[in-house]
């Protein structure tokens, strides 16, 4: 049986500060193996050559489509089972985590039905080149496919984060990713796979993850929520509550998505698949500096979420600054290291005959690119805050401003309209995630002088 009280649960209702390090630090282990793994994916596809970088690159925006459902509603789950906890009621933060497991899966399930018969012609509309085209389907037919397994395994550690246990979200993220990481050469090489072979390899790691958040949840059951479907009952209200914030983080992500979409458009124009090979390739590398702001990120929304629903704004702002001021500092500590070691990490993607030749616009990317990661805090911290207090409207206009909005066409700007080529695109991405984080952040501080006001 479930504690009255778990360790998580009294972290989120104690010092915001003290919280949103704990909190985050799991994630941020969890995360930062997560995109180890998706370097190392990367590496292994990159011994298939250019053709077999570019194809997982052109897949990246649907397998985002896939993640935004998946985290937009675990999110929503996992904000409104804070703001539930904050206000010490214990069985509707059950009966929301049951809530957000039956819309995952109905989602999942809707999502892989509705793509599936389309990929070829996705593919084809962008541009992508017969061969390229044929490795894109063959890889994205076992991801699309598996969609609703990993739209629960997003969902199971949603709920555990809501509850503040991240350390075995945690647990789950590392054991997968380590799984993973082992089934790649394996899959790829040893049983002569190829490209499919490093799709086969993730989904086998979700599947072994679920069986893991379904032993947690409903065998175990040691979570503070009540997890159970015996007495279920549909709750319109809870429904609202999870889809007011989980629809929009889930179109929020989307927007991502859509922006990585337009961009590759954009980059094929500029700097041909080559250029998608680079973008594909130097974005692992930045991820690893976006990494630890997730980690904040997941643990800013819950503590400010039960910071909110215990209505206490002097816990919630120093949550929010808390969370921007530590993301700031690690971000510039990113922008140190990729600056010293670009031509290291440019070696890990181009070390075959097949991709060696884009070796140094790699590395000019990652000098480029790296510059927006210190801005990022401000402006993903704010969604963060949004998200916590359950207006996920805002939260998603934060995200569009920044992805849709300033970064396509600050992007577009550079390397089409002014002709500056690839090199142009790099200093779009920069120029306009540095002004929406600008616009965002002063957004976020009157939000907070406004709930001060109103709850007094």
């Amino acid at each position: 049986m479930a504690k009255e009280f778990t360790g998580g649960v009294k972290t989120l209702l104690g010092d915001p500060r003290k919280a949103v390090l704990k909190l985050s630090g799991p994630m941020i282990i969890g995360m930062f193996v997560q995109t180890l793994y998706n370097i190392v994916d990367g590496i292994w596809v990159a011994g298939l050559g250019s053709d077999a970088l570019a194809a997982i690159g052109l897949f990246f925006p649907i397998f985002m489509v896939i993640i935004s459902l998946a985290a937009g509603i675990g999110v929503g789950g996992s904000s409104a089972i804070s703001r539930k906890i904050g206000a010490k009621d214990r069985k509707m933060a059950g009966s929301t985590a049951i809530h957000t497991i039956v819309i995952g899966v109905i989602i999942g399930v809707l999502f892989s039905s509705a793509m599936f018969p389309f990929l070829k012609e996705i593919f084809t509309s962008i541009g992508a080149k017969r061969k390229v085209v044929q490795l894109l389907v063959s890889y994205a037919r076992v991801l699309v496919g598996g969609a609703v397994i990993l739209v629960f395994t997003n969902i199971a550690s949603g709920i555990l984060r809501g509850e503040g246990d991240t350390k075995r979200a945690m647990y789950a993220m590392v054991f997968g990713s380590g799984l993973n990481i082992i089934l790649d050469p394996i899959f790829i090489y040893k049983l002569k796979m190829g490209v499919v072979g490093a799709a086969w390899a993730t989904l086998t790691s979700i599947c072994v993850v679920s069986v893991l958040m379904i032993f947690w949840l409903f065998i175990k059951k040691d979570t503070y929520v009540d997890i159970g479907f015996k007495h279920f009952k549909f709750n319109s209200r809870i429904v609202k509550d999870i889809l007011r914030v989980g629809i929009p983080s889930s179109f929020a992500q989307m927007s991502m998505a859509l922006a990585m979409f337009v961009l590759n458009i954009i980059i094929v124009k500029a700097g041909g698949t080559d250029g998608i090979a680079v973008f594909t390739s130097a974005w692992r590398i930045m991820m690893l500096g976006i990494v630890p702001l997730i980690g904040i990120a997941i643990g800013v929304t819950a503590v400010i979420g039960a910071a909110y629903g215990a209505k206490n704004i002097g816990k919630l702002k120093t949550g929010y600054l808390y969370g921007i001021r530590l993301g700031f500092s690690i971000e510039l500590g990113v922008v140190a290291l990729v600056m010293i070691l670009a031509h290291q990490f440019s070696y890990l993607f181009t070390y075959s005959k097949g991709a060696a030749h884009i070796s140094g616009d790699l590395i000019k990317a990652l000098r480029w690119l790296v510059w927006f990661l210190p801005s990022v805090p401000f402006g993903m911290l704010t969604s963060s805050m949004f998200q916590g207090i359950g207006k996920g409207e805002k939260s998603l206009a934060v995200t569009i401003l920044r992805t849709i909005i300033m970064q396509v066409f600050f992007s577009y700007l550079f390397g089409i309209s002014l002709k500056y080529g690839i090199v142009g695109v790099w200093w779009g991405i920069t120029v306009g995630n540095v002004t929406a984080a600008a616009i965002s952040f002063v957004w976020g501080m009157l939000t907070v002088k406004g709930l001060k006001r109103q709850l007094g």
